[in-house]
């Protein structure tokens, strides 16, 4: 299906671009379409061949190719403690809020709310606050910054799909288990907790995607070196010259995303026995 998925995309692509305007589309003077010339739009061999280019950095000669996957490399380890950063304080926001009905009338607005403040607000303000951090007794890195931007964006869609998934179990289900004086712990383990995978499960391949996205804005909003998200300043930089370059960049942060949500397809594979009964497949 990802091979398919791309092969239409590429079609898509060189589709649009053969019977796209230079100019764009525009509906009264808005424009809608992109523009279909070879600086807004060059050709996928094009692309696949800058990536085979050398490309001179200080840490060394090598290709445009090579530049791109230790960029991505260094994104996916900042991105993946994000991810686990979100997960857990997702999870335990869910636990507390299905716990303590007061809690969730409290928190769950917020919740709700944190993700109307925007990254390149925040990105400043966390780099500035763990500038006087230390984290056992180690002083504070700037990847540390976006991986706590990351988990900032993963969390909220964990604590809301658990959350609902921890109230998804019904009445006499949850009756049936106090009858056999099953306390809240055994029900959460026993109950809960298995009830919650389908609903968790797409949750999590949300917050892949959107650590992603955090930390990718996190690097260019905090100017963190290393990531694919300075290399997309960087080759943006030279897209007059040479327009391809900055679209490997851009095509290693969209793999980026798609090797998030192929490693969340993992753990669901390791959930699948909590499907509902008859669906064959976790929800999503």
């Amino acid at each position: 299906m990802l091979l398919l998925a791309l092969v239409l995309a590429g079609l898509a692509w060189e589709g649009y671009k053969l019977v796209g305007d230079e100019d764009g589309g525009s509906v009264f003077g808005v424009r809608v379409l992109p523009r279909a010339d070879d600086v807004s739009m060059p050709h996928l061999w094009e692309i696949a061949q800058r990536l085979a280019d050398p490309e001179l950095s200080a840490a060394g000669s090598h290709s445009v190719l090579v530049a791109v996957l230790l960029a991505m490399w260094f994104t996916f380890r900042v991105a993946f403690v994000g991810w686990l950063i979100g997960v857990v304080v997702g999870l335990v926001l869910a636990v507390l809020m299905q716990r303590v009905r007061v809690a969730e009338a409290a928190l769950l607005p917020y919740v709700v709310v944190s993700q109307t403040v925007p990254l390149v607000a925040l990105a400043p303000l966390v780099v500035g606050w763990g500038g006087h951090l230390t984290l056992f007794g180690r002083p504070w890195q700037p990847w540390m910054s976006v991986s706590l931007i990351a988990g900032y964006l993963a969390f909220f869609p964990v604590a809301v799909g658990a959350l609902r998934g921890l109230q998804s179990p019904s009445a006499t289900q949850v009756e049936l288990l106090h009858c056999q004086a099953a306390s809240w712990w055994q029900t959460l383990l026993r109950l809960r907790l298995p009830a919650s995978v389908p609903y968790v499960v797409p949750a999590l391949r949300l917050a892949a995607a959107a650590s992603v996205v955090g930390a990718i804005v996190a690097e260019i909003s905090t100017g963190t070196r290393g990531g694919i998200g300075r290399l997309i300043i960087e080759y943006a930089q030279s897209a007059t010259g040479d327009p391809a370059k900055p679209f490997t960049a851009l095509l290693g942060a969209a793999l980026l995303g798609v090797l998030g949500a192929a490693l969340v397809s993992l753990i669901e594979l390791g959930l699948r026995r909590y499907a509902p009964a008859g669906s064959g497949e976790v929800r999503s």
